[in-house]
């Protein structure tokens, strides 16, 4: 960034949310989908076809989509990731609802400003838009295989049971299952949860329930994105919730971004404003990990640069 003359850092921050709009319309348009085979003319894509072509080439000016002759585009890597599992559902979001939500960011506002924008919370919001839930659903499972690597790389013991707590349609678990196979697996998650339990196999069963409440008694319990979501006084409740249930041998696993001192690049710093604007949530450094674990009943054992963080109950 320091190379880059200090006018055109200032425009990228400018011109953001041009960015994420307008590739929320081509995405919900089908236009990934429609060029999936190659070449075609804007004429060919569905939509208003001068609208789609100013959308397009503007998003080629970046390097989304290429512009191969007047009126004709085709995919680059970085357009086709679209096409892969969850970037499709993360772009129609951050276009659409995460989109509005950021909007009433102010400096002045202590708490999430959802609830003014549309009448509930956001948890609350998905639950009454199916459609919504969906894509939500879709975009957190998308990638799962780093963290399933990451997990799967750690020491286990046959016949240990790992509870996703929060864990949507179960595509961690079963991306862990699949690698290492001498472990089931329990996914806890609200009943609106879309989910194909006949993919969940033999080894992972699905517990409708709430993490508030109660969760199941395993040897290991996932955190995937999910305290992040929360301010702190609910992210502890959730996890004394867990103490609750959990053997003295239990340990928890927390894929979860930790935030790093410095000025470094950093997308947990943009996420922490995002999850500010929808829930009241945010991102944690190591201090406040530490504190939010004591104050949830566990100890925190280590924070690994990659990896999940770990702890154990107090």
């Amino acid at each position: 960034m320091s190379e880059r003359p200090p006018q055109a850092v200032l425009w990228d921050f400018l011109r953001g949310s041009l960015m994420s709009k307008a590739l929320a319309a081509v995405v919900d348009a089908g236009v990934p989908e429609a060029l999936a085979d190659g070449p075609r003319p804007v004429a060919e894509l569905g939509g208003d076809p001068d609208t789609l072509h100013r959308l397009l080439r503007a998003l080629a000016s970046d390097g989304v989509f290429r512009e191969t002759e007047p009126g004709v585009f085709e995919h680059t890597e970085h357009s086709r990731l679209l096409l892969e599992p969850g970037w499709r559902e993360f772009a129609h979001l951050f276009g659409g609802v995460f989109f509005a939500a950021a909007t009433d960011l102010e400096a002045s506002m202590s708490e999430a400003p959802f609830p003014d924008r549309f009448g509930t919370g956001f948890w609350e919001w998905l639950a009454e838009n199916p459609a919504e839930r969906a894509a939500f659903d879709a975009a957190m499972a998308g990638e799962r295989t780093g963290p399933a690597e990451r997990l799967a790389a750690l020491e286990w013991r046959d016949g240990e049971v790992v509870v996703d707590v929060g864990g949507g349609n179960g595509a961690l678990l079963m991306e862990l299952i699949r690698r290492r196979p001498e472990l089931r697996g329990i996914v806890l998650d609200l009943p609106e949860t879309v989910r194909d339990e006949s993919k969940l196999g033999g080894r992972i069963e699905f517990v409708e329930g709430s993490f508030f409440d109660s969760v199941p008694e395993g040897d290991a319990y996932v955190l995937s994105g999910i305290l992040h979501d929360w301010p702190d006084e609910d992210a502890a409740r959730i996890l004394r919730t867990m103490r609750a249930a959990a053997p003295p041998h239990a340990r928890l696993l927390i894929n979860e971004s930790v935030i790093r001192p410095g000025n470094d690049p950093d997308g947990a710093k943009w996420l922490d404003l995002l999850m500010l604007a929808l829930a009241g949530g945010r991102e944690r450094d190591e201090k406040q990990w530490r504190d939010l674990l004591e104050g949830g009943g566990w100890e925190a054992v280590r924070f690994p640069d990659a990896g999940p963080i770990e702890a154990r109950p107090q």
